[in-house]
């Protein structure tokens, strides 16, 4: 018998051959349903569960960054009397405010700002329309910021997830809005805008969708100068595809990376239109904040020089050194992971701010750097301690960050 089934090559027990001459019935074939969203299939599942613990995370969070603004102040600073509203109006609200309600050339009741036109025109235009609806700036600019932001922690939960491992997305939105900069993607600023298209224009590409992941990363570029970034890393991530996996008829479709270097161009023209200067956006960083590109070593001795000053700047340009070393950090990972185009995406970021004049707002731009996000997450969703000391060694920070913001001290 062993023989035989070492000539046939077969199975008894399978009801298959036995020997040379045996033969059994072969059943007919039988078509695979489809696949249906039931317990049979976890995918979607997994999918609507990562959604809506991503959703709740924003929601609760954003609640009790609400109760801290209607308590807190009250309890640090024993101030009160500021209405809700207008505990949010602080810094760089205020620009974004002049901008949609006057356009680039200010109140004309005031004296022109120069620092304008380094603000890109997407949040702008959108705390505007919005505007006609809520009736008060400071409200619209809270409406955008919300809804902005509950569609980008679903998009980076859903990212996360594609990394793997499972639950990597939770732990990743929960990083996020645990960072000490996270109360600006509660204010009237441009971050989580920016990150509502950037977010999905990355997942996107990561499934390939380019045409879809260009359309967004245009809407990115409407926003903030970091589109720019964004745009060259898409470029990167497309040509490492298509080396990876098609020939040339793939490479067509990359006439699509254009797209979103079409806004830019177009509010370069426009700034050219009023000021005659097609880098007036960029010029503006120097007439505005006294900001221009110097030697790294230069920009970190004036920050580190900065840290011993008073009336809070002192702990922000400290946080701002801890912000670019993690940044850093993030840039040696992604070298060595060999994730090419994140690399050029964090790096061409943080360089441009580690090259200013003093460190400014990279504590704001790492909210961004959703690599950094999805590393923490996929770390937390194998070791839980990780994201447990993460929550209770940098949650506080954030805390205290909100607390300077509401009281409007400088923030970064």
């Amino acid at each position: 018998m062993t023989a035989a089934v070492q000539e046939s090559g077969r199975d008894p027990e399978r009801g298959e051959r036995t020997g040379p001459d045996e033969k059994a019935p072969v059943p007919e074939p039988r078509e695979s349903p489809e696949p249906r969203e039931t317990s049979e299939s976890p995918e979607p599942l997994r999918k609507s569960a990562t959604v809506r613990d991503a959703l709740l995370l924003w929601v609760g969070t954003r609640a009790g960054l609400l109760l801290l603004a209607l308590y807190g102040a009250l309890i640090v600073s024993g101030q009160s009397h500021a209405p809700l509203l207008e505990r949010w109006k602080h810094w760089d609200v205020g620009l974004f405010r002049k901008i949609a309600e006057f356009g680039y050339d200010g109140d004309p009741n005031l004296e022109p700002d120069p620092g304008l036109p380094a603000i890109f025109p997407g949040m702008p235009l959108a705390m505007r329309l919005v505007h006609l609806v809520a009736g008060d700036w400071i409200l619209a600019g809270l409406i955008i910021s919300f809804v902005a932001g509950a569609v980008a922690v679903v998009a980076l939960a859903r990212l996360a997830d594609v990394e793997g491992p499972a639950g990597a997305g939770r732990w990743a939105v929960l990083a996020l809005l645990l960072c000490p900069p996270a109360v600006f993607l509660f204010a009237g600023y441009s971050e989580a805008l920016f990150l509502a298209f950037a977010l999905p224009a990355w997942l996107a590409a990561r499934r390939r969708a380019w045409p879809l992941a260009c359309v967004l990363a245009a809407g990115a570029s409407c926003v903030r100068i970091t589109g720019l970034f964004l745009a060259v890393a898409l470029i990167v991530e497309f040509a490492v595809s298509r080396i990876r996996r098609d020939g040339w008829a793939g490479w067509r479709r990359g006439a699509w990376l254009a797209l979103p270097f079409a806004p830019l161009l177009a509010y370069a023209a426009y700034q050219h239109s009023r000021t005659g200067d097609w880098l007036a956006w960029n010029n503006a960083q120097q007439t505005g904040w006294g900001r221009k590109p110097v030697w790294p070593w230069e920009a970190f001795r004036t920050t580190w020089d900065s840290t011993g000053g008073d009336e809070g700047f002192g702990p922000m340009f400290r946080l701002e050194i801890a912000a670019a070393i993690v940044g850093v950090l993030l840039l040696v990972w992604l070298l060595v992971a060999r994730r090419w185009a994140e690399f050029v995406y964090v790096g061409l970021q943080l360089g441009a701010l580690v090259t200013s004049t003093f460190y400014m707002s990279i504590p704001r731009s790492a909210l961004l750097w959703w690599p950094l996000w999805v590393l923490i997450g996929r770390a937390g969703a194998r070791h839980r301690s990780v994201i447990i000391v993460y929550a209770t060694v940098i949650g506080p920070l954030m805390v205290a960050m909100t607390f300077s913001f509401l009281n409007s001290s400088w923030t970064g």
